[in-house]
């Protein structure tokens, strides 16, 4: 059955609003007073987001600050991701939205499939390959070097990192899908024992994962990829997305969340409570 949801498409902005703005609709979103909403953005200027228990010593502080690059701590689990140079996007619902419902990787699985959809409509021969799951936790920092569940390649390299949290106010899920660029930068930044360590990081990194630009062989202006976007959630989920903006409301507290939990750098070594 079709559903309607909002269609949220916002400026670039830091990484401290963007977060804001992500956990404001999810709050919203809950009370009942938004629709369901599919956001898509882009940070400016570039930063660096940790996953909510990731360790604030995989960070090197000294190196990010003096590339001008921010800092932040996602709502969702996962590895650190620079932000630059991609679209993101956000899909926020109750958790009765029969599209985000069951586990984990059956909600994931449906939203996938909206996912593949966008990038075949930019052309991209991708696919989805199975990973088996780990009991153990991977000791790597980098989120595009680390094998997820149906995960979307393209040429056999990761293209679209995602992760997703669940709480009393409803479902988030984001995910990054860089365009250009060079995806090795994000190492710069990022605590090794030794150099020799960050150069064999580096290599195995671009076996790993590619970007919309390498797969394709041109360059994906973000519009173009922000119309794929909504087509694809479209006809795959079924919606009517109607265009909309924050609501004040929203904007009220996203101001608030930016300022009192993500602008600040103590903000990022602890998870929301």
């Amino acid at each position: 059955m079709k559903a309607t949801w909002r269609l949220l498409i916002t400026p670039p902005a830091r990484g401290a609003w963007n977060m804001a703005v992500d956990e404001a609709v999810l709050e919203s979103v809950g009370r009942g007073d938004s629709l369901p909403t599919l956001r898509l953005y882009a940070w400016e200027p570039a930063c660096l987001s940790l996953g909510y228990a990731q360790p604030l010593t995989d960070v090197d502080l000294p190196r990010l600050q003096a590339r001008g690059w921010e800092l932040v701590r996602r709502p969702t689990g996962g590895r650190a991701v620079l932000h630059t140079d991609e679209i993101t996007y956000s899909v926020i619902a109750p958790l009765n939205e029969p599209r985000v419902t069951g586990t984990v990787l059956e909600s994931y699985s449906r939203l996938s499939a909206a996912l593949v959809e966008a990038l075949r409509l930019l052309s991209l021969p991708v696919e989805v390959q199975e990973h088996a799951r780990t009991g153990g936790k991977s000791p790597n920092p980098v989120c595009f070097e680390v094998p997820s569940t149906s995960e979307i390649t393209a040429g056999g390299k990761k293209l679209i990192g995602s992760a997703q949290a669940r709480r009393k106010e409803g479902f988030l899920q984001h995910g990054s899908l860089p365009l250009t660029g060079d995806l090795r930068r994000i190492l710069q930044v990022l605590v090794f024992p030794e150099e020799a360590a960050r150069i064999h990081a580096a290599s195995h990194l671009l076996e790993r994962a590619t970007t919309v630009e390498t797969a394709l062989g041109r360059v994906v202006p973000w519009s173009e990829a922000a119309q794929a976007y909504s087509t694809a959630f479209r006809s795959v989920l079924e919606l009517d997305l109607q265009p909309g903006v924050l609501t004040p409301e929203e904007e009220a507290c996203a101001w608030e969340l930016s300022t009192a939990r993500y602008s600040h750098p103590e903000g990022t070594q602890k998870q929301k409570s």
